[in-house]
């Protein structure tokens, strides 16, 4: 069993519980419950500004609630120490900073610090994890690159080489496609996939809802702050919903490929009478 993750089969659990979390006065989030689906692909998707950054950002406990409570295995995430959260729950915000001259191996190197101790920098299994997390986001030959003259589709695989070196249960990736090629978002949602298949939970804030239906398992819609429809995505991606929630009138048909829900929007309207 690697470092940071426990028995797939135990009573492991990363859920909200009532959270309300604000920015300032407003809050974002109001009595919000959510337990994460393990052992799945989870995608989380919803208009801007709903509140999707917010909730990853919670059950990494990078923002406190204000009222509610965030637990790991029935224990307040509060109560954990930070070094113990990061050997379960790794986090990939939307725009990591890049320190100064690092290069990729470095970086990758970085996921193995919540391991480490001031008096030990090192661990049995350090080098081997950080090859394995490179070999698997296929970065190996940009090793000794810095970090910051990679394109954007190498330098969002570095992070998540850095992630899969740290070798945490919950994966929390926040728009992690976002400003990518096609092809580069299709490789990392495989990456996605390649994570819930070696046993990770992996949750990811997407915006594109056919990416979303036809590479995770489960589904959450947000809109206002509020889980307004969660499960798999032949249950959930309704074209009721995708009009409720995005204000968009679309047919919901199957993808020929994978057979997942497909979203098509329909054409403009410019005569009244098809109205």
């Amino acid at each position: 069993m690697s470092a940071g993750r426990t028995d797939p089969h135990g009573a492991s659990s990363l859920r909200l519980e009532a959270a309300t979390i604000a920015y300032g006065a407003k809050p974002v989030l109001e009595q919000l419950d959510f337990e994460v689906p393990r052992g799945v692909f989870t995608a989380v998707i919803g208009p801007n500004g709903c509140g999707k950054s917010t909730m990853l950002k919670a059950l990494a406990r990078t923002l406190r609630p204000r009222a509610g409570t965030v637990r790991l295995d029935d224990r307040p995430l509060g109560q954990w120490r930070s070094r113990a959260v990061a050997r379960r729950i790794g986090l990939l915000p939307q725009d990591p900073v890049v320190p100064d001259g690092i290069t990729v191996r470095a970086l990758v190197a970085r996921g193995r610090h919540p391991y480490h101790s001031p008096l030990r920098q090192r661990v049995p299994g350090d080098e081997e994890a950080v090859a394995a997390a490179m070999a698997a986001t296929g970065v190996e030959d940009i090793a000794e690159h810095p970090v910051a003259g990679l394109s954007g589709g190498q330098r969002q695989r570095a992070w998540i080489a850095m992630i899969l070196a740290q070798d945490t249960e919950y994966v929390l990736l926040d728009e992690p496609t976002s400003f990518l090629d096609i092809s580069h978002q299709i490789d990392v949602l495989h990456l996605c996939q390649d994570m819930r298949e070696q046993g990770r939970t992996v949750v990811g804030v997407l915006h594109d809802l056919n990416q979303a239906a036809r590479y995770a398992d489960h589904l959450v819609v947000m809109d206002a702050g509020r889980i307004v429809a969660t499960g798999p995505p032949a249950q959930v991606l309704r074209a009721d919903l995708v009009r409720e929630v995005f204000s968009l009138r679309a047919e919901v048909t199957l993808d020929p490929q994978s057979g997942s829900p497909m979203v098509i929007p329909r054409r403009r309207e410019t005569d009244p009478s098809q109205r």
